[in-house]
């Protein structure tokens, strides 16, 4: 597995943007995780060995 590690900034807490980007992943069959950071953030660590990581 090739792993990325993705820092998403902005307005991505309390807007359900981990539950729908965690639901898009499920639906292509891409693994990872993603979690809320204490600075705001989402941190998204995803499987890019998967060609279909590009469209989430």
């Amino acid at each position: 597995m090739q792993a990325k590690r993705i820092k998403v900034t902005g307005k991505v807490q309390g807007v359900y943007f981990r539950v729908s980007t965690q639901e898009q992943a499920k639906q292509l069959g891409i693994k990872g995780w993603c979690k809320n950071e204490p600075d705001g953030s989402v941190l998204i660590i995803a499987d890019v060995s998967s060609p279909k990581t590009s469209t989430v």
